[in-house]
């Protein structure tokens, strides 16, 4: 919001395409830089829509290599995966993700400020966690316009 940035949020939606007789269904999910394409939408059809521009994965205590390959079969451009200790950032290239410092959905933001945010948001209550992400981005914005 503060970087003025349209998204659709498509949540834990189940994806699924018959060519691939698989489907996969991330924690949380988002639309950016195709927002415009799905809005509104009550049904997403891989066959005609596209994939989510970024998926996020929480995986504390399995592998997360499989729904890897089956986001990057999809076209999946971004993962955002924890692993209980850190985030990381990831990227198709080809067809397998690479690790990245910096988001392709939200340039400004890099892995090290998830890792900070995240940190701050098991040490703040909720409202006052969300007006620190809202600060921290609201100067972010200044410092790249700057």
């Amino acid at each position: 919001m503060e970087w003025n940035i349209e998204f659709c949020n498509a949540g834990s939606t189940t994806f699924k395409r018959e060519n691939l007789e698989r489907g996969f269904e991330p924690d949380s999910c988002f639309y950016v830089q195709h927002a415009g394409q799905i809005a509104g939408k009550k049904r997403l059809d891989l066959t005609v829509d596209p994939p989510p521009d970024l998926a996020l994965e929480v995986d504390i205590t399995h592998s997360l290599l499989d729904k890897l390959s089956i986001f990057a079969v999809v076209g999946v451009p971004e993962v955002w995966r924890y692993d209980g200790e850190r985030v990381r950032m990831l990227a198709l290239a080809g067809d397998s993700y690479v690790e990245r410092e910096q988001s392709l959905a939200f340039p400004v933001l890099r892995s090290a400020h998830l890792g900070e945010l995240l940190a701050a948001s098991q040490q703040m209550p909720r409202t006052a966690w969300l007006r620190h992400v809202r600060a921290w981005a609201q100067a972010s914005t200044r410092s790249t316009q700057a």
